[in-house]
This record gives structure tokens, sequence and C-alpha cells, in this order.
């Protein structure tokens, strides 16, 4: 009996925003299993749970294979034509009646970056409205807002091997062990160098316990306790003198502001002689970086975090140079390309502006259009809540916005509102039971593409199978619905034609073609021109801004929008597991990954656990303003008491059904990391 040849296909790992490379392995046209790719420099052959079990959720036997659509409140097997003909006439009918305002895109940042472009344009070009916006604004909108007022662009400014060239590290907000386990590799490489790291953050994660010090502070005061180490740092004269002189602006405002922040204990819950060490140490670091995650951006005063830390490491000269910066983790693998290829409310691909006249126009004349739109679109939030309201029609690809999105009772309330909604995805979800269309896509495993991952690393995607039944590439989906609608400008036969099509209206990736990305190191943009090495490290010699100047903020400490009080007195902070991934819609298809964790939980400090009569693994209930769930119980003392900590990867229990959709002004991030909750004991249940 002959043995079936196997081939090996280099790809991009689809999970978190590190972007490691990785071999699928194939046999007789079906998956078998990963193995490593030694020769990508971010992983060097090793991979966490998640990458190493990713191609099992490929092949799973409850993938969507063809076009669906409701028929008197059931889903019926369609042929694609059918289905295409049926979103465009809707879509069609629906901007002819309530105009570009009325319909909502929204854009997965687990789909590759030719997808994204090819959506966003699609909507730009058939409808002219800027209603188009990514999963980014629920986890790094404010990285991409905060970043680009402080910096000048709204992207990492280091690679993450450079954490080996600092003298210290900063994590700030960041459970990199568990939500990006082979950046917090880099870090362990840099602890045996003997680089001291610090970690910053209110629960004894995994994380704080690789650190060599851990600062535990109150959810929500990172401005605070920011303000209040910069105060120190000024007052003992260890500020950058020559680098706020020469390269800022805005110093005076800072100063006066921090004045005010000499002792915080009150609200941070930090004493101020730790705060003031931590502040010096910083300081007197000759490369210090910062290095934060969702902890710092999902809150109402999400951009100011983010502006925060920009202020500290301006302060001390910390930009431009190898081992220093300011370095957002990517929460999915591409979160980083979504925002990059325009799908976003205000911007085209590459951050062009839609309110300037000249990107208008250059864009009209690139994709042979007129009458594109120069207003600031609905956010994916502001579009849940239109709803029925301004928003009649919706179109959602990769998203599972029942589960994923804050207080899902409104989700799944306002979803029913709509007049018509597609939803294009692998798998059918909790949000596809609200769709009048639900379209089959492929997996990273079925198409050919790019990623971006949060080093600005663009990494090749490449097919390994063919997509199951009828499913089909996400831009050929994109392709076909163009071509339905007789537009111009889709001809595309590749997905690297779609990329093309990006590259020859985005100066900063002109130089990023196909045949550069070949290579396992690939290439980081800024690359404008083919010749161009890329730029691993931003910043160096002045800002991206458009006077080259970076900007420190003086910005005041507010709370959160919903605080602990006697009708509810604990406060809820959530996060991520090392073996899933968002709503598990793949991690919970892989055998291993669901056998570790197959049910949310909630971590509650022994003393509340005591005084309520709670015990380990006892089923309790959380009750929020907005809805309840229940969980199990899991005592320690990695938290505060009066804090809670849930993982928010479970559709059953799901903790955004306790989740607050308040809005960061600026971003319009909503405050998935901090509400407000009470306990409930459900006695008598195992």
């Amino acid at each position: 009996m002959s043995q079936a040849k196997l081939k090996y296909v280099p790809t991009t790992c689809p999970y978190c925003g590190v972007g490691c490379g990785l071999n699928l392995v194939v046999s007789d046209g079906k998956l078998v299993g990963v193995e490593p790719y030694k020769r990508s420099p971010v992983n060097e052959g090793k991979l966490c749970p998640k990458g190493a079990t990713c191609w099992e959720f490929v092949q799973s036997p409850d993938r969507l294979t063809k076009p669906l659509i409701k028929k008197n409140g059931k889903f019926e097997e369609a042929s694609w034509d059918e289905a295409l003909g049926l979103i465009a006439a809707k879509f069609k009918e629906t901007s002819e009646k309530f105009g570009p305002k009325s319909m909502g895109f929204q854009v997965s940042c687990r789909t590759p970056n030719e997808d994204c472009y090819i959506m966003q344009k699609w909507a730009r070009v058939a409808f002219k409205t800027n209603n188009i916006d990514n999963c980014a604004r629920i986890c790094h909108g404010p990285s991409v807002a905060g970043l680009s007022l402080s910096f000048g662009s709204g992207a990492a400014t280091n690679p993450f091997e450079d954490v080996l060239n600092s003298d210290m590290i900063v994590m700030w907000g960041s459970n990199a062990v568990e939500a990006h386990p082979l950046a917090a590799r880099r870090i362990v490489q840099a602890k045996k160098k003997g680089i001291p790291v610090i970690v910053v953050d209110p629960r004894y994660s995994p994380t704080a316990r690789l650190g060599d010090e851990w600062i535990q502070f109150n959810p929500s005061t990172h401005i605070a306790l920011i303000n209040s180490m910069m105060y120190w740092i000024i007052k003992e004269g260890k500020q950058s003198k020559e680098f706020i002189e020469k390269r800022t602006k805005g110093f005076e405002d800072l100063k006066k502001t921090v004045e005010n922040y000499a002792n915080v204990e009150h609200i941070t819950g930090v004493p101020t002689e730790k705060v003031k060490e931590f502040a010096l140490k910083y300081a007197s670091a000759k490369n210090a970086v910062i290095i934060y995650c969702l902890g710092i951006t999902e809150l109402t005063t999400g951009t100011d975090n983010v502006r925060s830390l920009g202020n500290l490491s301006m302060l001390c000269g910390n930009i431009g140079r190898p081992g220093v910066g300011v370095n957002p983790l990517r929460g999915q693998n591409n979160v980083q390309g979504a925002c990059d290829m325009g799908a976003y409310p205000n911007v085209y691909s590459g951050y062009q502006k839609c309110e300037v006249a000249d990107n208008r126009a250059k864009m009209e004349k690139a994709w042979g259009v007129t009458g594109l739109p120069d207003w600031y679109g609905a956010t994916l939030i502001e579009q849940i809540k239109q709803c029925g309201e301004q928003i009649k029609s919706m179109y959602i690809l990769g998203l599972n916005p029942v589960v994923t999105y804050p207080d899902s009772n409104l989700v799944m309330k306002q979803l029913e509102k709509l007049d018509f909604l597609v939803i294009q995805d692998i798998f059918w979800t909790e949000s596809c039971k609200y769709a009048d269309v639900v379209l089959p896509g492929a997996s990273f495993a079925e198409k050919d593409g790019t990623f971006t991952s949060g080093e600005r690393r663009i990494n090749r995607v490449r097919k390994a199978v063919e997509p199951p039944g009828e499913a089909r590439a996400d831009w050929e989906i994109f392709v076909m619905l163009a071509q339905k609608m007789g537009l111009k400008g889709f001809d595309f036969k590749s997905a690297q034609d779609v990329w093309d099509d990006m590259r020859a209206c985005t100066p900063n990736m002109f130089g990023a073609s196909y045949a550069r990305m070949e290579k396992p190191e690939s290439i980081h943009w800024p690359c404008p021109a083919l010749d161009h090495p890329g730029t691993p490290i931003l910043h160096k010699d002045k800002f991206s801004s458009a006077d080259g100047l970076g900007t420190f903020f003086g910005l005041e400490y507010r709370p959160p929008a919903e605080v602990a009080d006697g009708a509810f007195p604990f406060t809820l902070m959530t996060g991520r597991l090392i073996f899933h991934y968002h709503s598990r819609t793949q991690t919970g298809r892989c055998q291993v990954l669901d056998y570790e964790v197959p049910e949310a939980y909630v971590q509650i400090n022994t003393q509340d656990a005591r005084r309520l009569n709670i015990k380990e693994g006892e089923k309790i209930k959380l009750l929020s303003r907005r809805g309840e769930v229940e969980s199990l119980a899991r005592l320690t003392d990695g938290i505060a008491p009066g804090v809670l900590y849930m993982t928010m990867h479970f559709g059953t229990g799901s903790v955004n059904n306790l989740t607050n959709t308040a809005l960061d002004p600026m971003s319009k991030m909503p405050e998935l990391k901090h509400c407000a909750v009470k306990i409930q004991k459900l006695t008598g249940v195992n």
C-alpha cells in the first residue's frame, strides 16, 4: 500500500497579532497537522497551544458549505446566484430609499488584508458610505487614535524582538503569557539576559508572575498613576530635556497638569513611595520599553490611557531607537491590517483621511468613481445602536457580535430591528440566527493573502486546501457581488490582484509586494518604494506628524463610566485564556483546547468568597444593570477584594451579558474592562 505524500505549506497563524509562522501539513488534499516553521524570525519554530492545533477547526463537520437564505423564518440552502442577487437588490433598495448612512459594514480582524480592503472598497464604491468599521474598535481603536495623536502614527513603534535591546521592560495592562505567548517568549529571553521586567496590572496574572516586580493598582486608574510617575520624574529632574526640547511640543501643558498628582494613593491604591521608586527606575533606564494591551484600551478613557503612555515615553526620550518605544500587543491576527486597509469610518487604506479633499479625489480617480463622502461614518457600536432607525441594512464579515460586543442583550434586540442582515463566516455562530442571508467563506488555510502583525510586519497567508462544499474565498465573494451590481474596478483574479490594487493607492505600502514577502522575515511598513528596506522602528529622526514633533497632552484622571456602589458592589474585569480565542468559534472545535477549559469561570478574592460563603467551583450568578450570567467561582488572592475577573470567550454564560456600552468619546471604544456587578449565591446548585 502506497503512503500518501505529505505537503508542507508555510503560512501565518490565524489567532493573535504576534504573526507566528507555521507549516500546514497536507495529505491527500486534507489538513493532517501543523509542523514548526523554523525560518520565521517571529517565533523561531515555537508555537502556543492555539497555534499548534489551528488546523483542527478547518475541517470541522459543521463548517458552512452553502449559501443560506431565510424564508418564512427558516433558513434554506440557495445558489450563489440567488443569494448574491438578493443581497445586491436589497442593499441597492436600502441605498436608494434611505441614503448612504442607512447601511452598516462590519469587517473582521481575523480575515486577511485583501478581504478587508475589498469589502471597504465595495461599500464605498457601491453605496458612497463611510459606515465601515472593524473589530479593532473594541480592542485597539484607542491605540490607533492615541498613538496617532501623540506620535502621528497609530501603530507599534518597535518590533517584538527589540525587547532584547532594552534595559527595562514595562508590561502595562497586558497578560502576554496567555494572550500573546510567543511575544511573552521574548520577555522570557530578555529576563534571562538580566533585563528587569515590571508588570503593572490589577491582577496577579501569569505575566505578573513572570515579572521581577508586580505593581498592583486599582482597576482603571492608569492616568492618575502615570501622571504621578511623571510628576516625580520632573520633580527629580530626570526627564530627557534635550529630547523634549528638540522633538516634542506641549510639555508645559503636561508639566502643569501633573503638578496635582504627587500623591494619588487614594485613587490608585499604590503607595506614593512605590510610585516614585517605579518612576525613577523607568527614567534612569538607558533604554526602556512599554508594552501594553487591552487593560489599557478597553475603557472609556482608552485613548487618554494610550496618550498617557506616549507622554511617559517621550518624557524620558524613549522613542525612535532600539530597545525603547510604546508597543500595543494586538489581540487578533489582523487587527493592525484591518485598520491599515481602510476598514475604518474616517480613513482609506494607509490612514489617508476621508475628510481631505485631495485624498477623496485621488481615490475617486484610482477607483473610477465620483462622490466619495467626507463625513465620519458610524463606528461598530454606533451602528448597533442605530439598527432599525438610521441603519436599515447591515453586512457583517467574520464577526460574532452577540458574544463579543458589550451588552449582549442589547445587541440581540438591535439586530432584530434590521430590515436586512448578511453574515459571512466559516461557521454558524450565535449571531447567524438574526441574519437574512448567511454566506460560507473560506478559512485562513483555504485562501491566499496577508496578515499584518502587531509589529507592522506583513506576513503571507498561503492556501493549503480547498474550502468545503460551495464555500468561497471571501475576496471572491465581493468580486461576485460587485459583478452582480455591474461595478467596475473589481475584475480581480487572485488575492495578489487585490493587494496590488491597494498598493497602487497607498503610499506607505507601495513597496510591499508579494515578491518581497516571500522571504520569511517579510517586511515592515512603512515601505514606500520597491527598493525601500521597510521600517522596523518608527520615529527615528522625527515623528510621523505633519510637523515632525511628538505631542504631550495634559490629561486629567477621570473615573470609569460605572463604578461599584451599594447596589452593585463589585468591579468586574474581563480577559483572555491561553487555550481559547475570542468567542471560541475556532478553538471550541479543537478537542485538546476545549478539554482544557470547557466552560467559563469567574475569579473572586478569597476574602470575598469567605464572607459570602462561596466555595471553590461553586456556581454563582453575577448581575449588572444590563443582564446576568451564571458561572463557576474560582478563588484566588491574585485579585484585590471587591474585584472580579472573568474570561470573555464563552457564548454560554457570556460575560458580555454584563458589560457596559458606554463609549470613549474619542475612539468610541466601549468600556469592556470595567463594570459594576453584584453576586448572587445559588444555593442548592452544584
